[in-house]
């Protein structure tokens, strides 16, 4: 049986830890109302834009398709993979790193074989993962994740946008988590570049007529690549609020069983005191027997 001291030390660590996972979900739930605010305000006008995109898109390559949605293969490929900076957000991690991994070996084992496999990194524990693998990498954005701001994701889609147009690359993907809810995230790899043809309802025309002004030339220049821009930033802000809802699960978890634990600690710490007593009463009993029977 332990002694007092050792249980009283273990409770004292618990209970520092306990205070600082509580603390932690609490900063988490602060931030997770942020950036669920800023994703669900973001979500209807990204996916609106994104379906323009791709009738505007697929209407067009029927006379002068956009360089940015032509399909040249799968030769030379590029992941955007979406992480966070820190840990302590449970599996939220190591989900999107397996579902990398995966999707390489199922879609891209051909390019990674040939060396024309690149990851672009997008979160530190992105970037740590890859760089410690040995994967050829664009590290030029691993940063951004720590201060979100749109800026900086039309830098980094900008740069995608001109690879891609320069041949570096033939299919862009990106991998992220998508926000549900607090305790849930779903795993996204979704193709960036090219853009995808639009998805076709049996018994529904494919194409959508809309009328152009001031033409349709200008307009798939503009509202292309001010499009992928906002894709990206959407899959960006979804990671973010998935991390802090992780995070914040996470948290809640490590709180309660550090709860559980104290509950045990404290009734060992009763139970060894109890005991120490005990021996010491026998022992004065067994003093005061001795000293009369002298």
């Amino acid at each position: 049986m332990p002694n007092l001291k050792e249980v009283k030390n273990r409770i004292a660590t618990v209970n520092s830890t306990q205070q600082i996972t509580k603390a932690m979900k609490m900063v988490a739930a602060a931030k997770l109302r942020r950036a669920q605010d800023r994703i669900l305000q973001m979500r209807p006008y990204a996916l609106k834009l994104n379906t323009i995109l791709r009738n505007v898109s697929s209407a067009a390559s029927t006379e002068e398709p956009s360089v940015f949605s032509i399909d040249k293969g799968t030769e030379r490929v590029l992941l955007m993979v979406v992480s966070s900076d820190r840990g302590l957000c449970g599996a939220f991690n190591s989900n999107v790193f397996k579902a990398a991994v995966s999707h390489i070996k199922e879609n891209y084992a051909h390019a990674e074989r040939s060396g024309n496999l690149t990851i672009m990194p997008i979160g530190k524990r992105s970037y740590d993962y890859f760089r410690k693998r040995n994967y050829q990498l664009v590290d030029d954005y691993w940063q951004t994740m720590h201060h979100l701001k749109f800026e900086d994701v039309r830098a980094m889609a900008e740069r995608v946008m001109k690879d891609f147009e320069a041949d570096l690359y033939d299919r862009v993907d990106l991998i992220y988590n998508e926000f549900k809810n607090v305790a849930t995230q779903i795993l996204r790899a979704e193709q960036y570049l090219p853009i995808a043809a639009p998805e076709v309802e049996e018994g529904v025309g494919s194409e959508i007529d809309y009328i152009y002004e001031p033409s349709r030339e200008e307009i798939v220049k503009d509202l292309i690549p001010n499009s992928l821009k906002i894709q990206l930033y959407k899959g960006l802000l979804e990671s973010n609020a998935a991390e802090q809802g992780a995070r914040m699960t996470a948290m809640g978890q490590a709180t309660d069983n550090a709860g559980e634990l104290l509950k045990e600690l404290k009734l060992t710490y009763n139970r060894t005191r109890q005991a120490a007593i005990t021996k010491e009463i026998l022992e004065i009993v067994g003093g005061a027997d001795a000293l009369k029977n002298g």
